[in-house]
């Protein structure tokens, strides 16, 4: 399974060059390997006005030849013809199956002659950038090649390596030439596609900012295609539809950009980074109109596309992108980590596309944007890092928010537990504790007129009636715990007290019980729940002693407005089970124990606007952690 993926991409790749070989090319084998010959002189002459590249405009005029070698490119707005000649002699072939390959002609309109015969013509009216590769045979050594090259606002001549030689190998060089960029756009075309898929499964959920980077990617992989050298040389005839798709996908994705880095970074500072994006979206909206008036009138309303479009765009780009990186830059700095992976990202582009686009200007346009596609690869890659950071943070807090809501619900079911007991124990106890009482006085005249075998068994009777009166307390306990009589209590003396009563009970089991309690630690409440929450709690330690030598450690202090009592054993513990049922209704680890005494405790100190936790280990012992809102006197 692990070579699947892989398979894709060769078979993905194999159809895209397949469907982007030209029609009609065919394989040549070379009857003799050779190394091509670069052709570095030619001759150039200006055209005439009126010229429209026809051979009868240049031949047998020899003596109008200028001889270029070093500066192969000229500016056409030198001359008003717009258009230029060149002609160079072809070497002696010594292969029945060359050819010779122009790695770039300047020029909007292209026408190449072989003699008198013509072999090539190209025109598309915005793009000047040609890739040439004609088939010679052994009989073309030593003819002249006419080259015409129009362009009217612009660069026109040869530009890079003009080579002659196999067939073969220079075919397989024009064949590259562009054809990474057509693998490298349809890629990000590809991804957009199937990310804009997953949009319907997202919900609201990071919706806006997925959608953004899909247009942004699918705007930049659609302007890589359609710049490439690629299309204009193979499928020249489309050469208009590629001209107004990178119009289009560039001004798409300009305010697409702007959003994202608003979503990333937020405003800015006075709100930059949404003015720019109000501004990006109506200077795309009027440009789009403009772009739409130019297709509808066949090309005759020209004059709002070709300033909003094709002069200033180049200029607004750059100031978009100088400050999204300044404000990005600024963001980072603060170290936001989003801010941070866009700057690396962003930067790298953002450094280079301005640098060329710069470079570009500088030479009136004698250059070919190349950098800035590559750079596009670590911009791409840092949106879609952030927008993975966004769904891992979103997916650990909903990791965190199904913790809280599971607790909230254990909590939930505690409290309607705790209702209905309630609810039970105010409606009985007080009628079941009247008979209790009732019988328990008769069986106390009993015991004077029985002889001794039976006063066992009433004082067993008895013992059990005073439990039952025991558990009715706790239940009243637990149905009523507002307090009567609030005073502020001393932490220090209420453990005083509770120590007296507990110490005996201790040193039975063989334990012993330490405190270490600051005087002056105040909280509000009664003196009575207090002890008996502790009681109850301090209880349970001691009898979790596990013979031998038992100790309790009981310390206080305050902290952020809150005291905090500690109550540690190193009794047999508990498990995590039994942990979490700590305090439910008829859930204990004794075996004649109620679990009431556990939920009467909680109960006192949830009354007391005060918090309680225990964590354990088996066989450790137990530690309780009562927190109660201090009193300031």
């Amino acid at each position: 399974m692990r070579n699947v993926p892989k398979a894709i991409i060769i078979l993905w790749m194999t159809i895209c060059t397949i469907l982007c070989m030209p029609h009609g090319l065919v394989l040549a084998a070379p009857e003799e390997i050779r190394q091509p010959v670069a052709i570095t002189g030619w001759e150039v002459k200006w055209g005439n006005a009126g010229d429209q590249g026809f051979i009868s405009e240049v031949m047998g005029q020899d003596e109008i030849w200028e001889k270029r070698s070093v500066e192969r490119i000229v500016d056409s707005t030198k001359e008003p013809s717009g258009s230029l000649w060149t002609r160079l002699t072809i070497p002696r072939l010594h292969d029945g199956s060359s050819a010779i390959r122009f790695e770039n002609i300047k020029g909007t309109h292209i026408v190449i002659y072989l003699e008198d015969r013509k072999v090539y013509e190209n025109y598309h009216y915005n793009y000047d950038n040609n890739a040439v590769f004609l088939p010679l045979s052994a009989e073309n050594s030593g003819s002249t090649l006419y080259v015409w090259a129009q362009n009217e606002r612009g660069w026109l001549g040869i530009q890079g390596d003009v080579q002659v030689g196999p067939y073969a190998m220079l075919q397989e060089k024009y064949l590259h030439n562009g054809l990474m960029d057509i693998i490298l756009g349809s890629t990000f075309v590809f991804t957009s596609l199937i990310m804009l898929s997953c949009t319907f499964f997202l919900g609201q959920f990071h919706k806006g900012l997925w959608i953004s980077l899909c247009v942004v990617m699918g705007s930049i992989g659609t302007m890589v295609i359609t710049y490439s050298q690629f299309l204009y040389t193979f499928y020249q005839v489309y050469g208009d539809l590629y001209s107004i798709l990178f119009d289009l996908a560039m001004l798409l994705g300009m305010p697409a950009l702007c959003y994202f880095f608003e979503q990333v970074i937020g405003p800015g500072v006075h709100g930059i980074f949404t003015k720019l994006r109000k501004a990006q979206w109506a200077y795309s909206i009027v440009s789009v109109f403009s772009l739409f008036v130019y297709v509808v009138s066949g090309g005759q309303w020209d004059l709002l596309y070709s300033l909003l479009v094709q002069h200033v765009v180049g200029i607004i780009l750059v100031i978009v992108l100088t400050i999204l990186l300044v404000g990005t830059i600024a963001r980072a700095l603060q170290r936001n980590r989003e801010a941070i992976l866009l700057a690396v990202g962003f930067g790298t582009f953002s450094l280079i596309s301005v640098m060329e686009l710069l470079w570009y200007y500088q030479r009136s346009g004698a250059y070919h944007l190349l950098w800035w596609k590559w750079s596009m690869v670590a911009f791409v890659i840092s949106l879609i890092a952030i927008l993975g950071s966004r769904f891992a943070e979103k997916h650990n807090k909903v990791l965190e928010y199904s913790k809280e809501l599971e607790l909230f619900n254990n909590e939930l079911q505690r409290s309607e537990k705790m209702e209905i007991i309630s609810e039970l124990a105010a409606s009985v106890a007080h009628e079941v504790r009247n008979p209790l009482q009732v019988t328990r006085g008769f069986l106390q005249l009993m015991t004077e007129q029985e002889d001794n075998k039976n006063k066992g068994y009433v004082r067993i009777a008895l013992e059990e009636l005073d439990r039952a009166s025991g558990i009715i307390t706790d239940f009243l306990t637990f149905a009523k715990p507002e307090f009567d009589h609030i005073i502020s209590l001393n932490i220090s003396d209420e453990f005083d007290h509770i120590e007296g009563i507990l110490v005996p009970m201790a040193n039975l089991e063989g334990g012993k019980i330490t405190t270490d309690i600051p005087p002056n630690i105040y909280i509000r409440g009664n003196s009575s729940k207090f002890k008996q929450a502790f009681i109850n709690i301090i209880k349970n330690s001691i009898e979790a002693f596990q013979g031998g030598q038992g100790q309790i450690d009981i310390w206080a202090y305050s902290q952020d407005g809150k005291v905090k009592v500690h109550v540690r054993d190193n009794g047999e513990g508990m498990s995590e089970e039994a942990l979490s049922r700590l305090g439910e209704p008829y859930f204990s680890n004794k075996i004649k124990g109620t679990g009431l005494g556990m939920m009467v405790t909680f109960r006192i100190v949830e009354a007391m606007n005060g918090q309680i936790s225990f964590t354990s280990t088996k066989g450790v012992g137990t530690e309780a952690v009562v927190s109660f809102p201090e009193f300031v006197k």
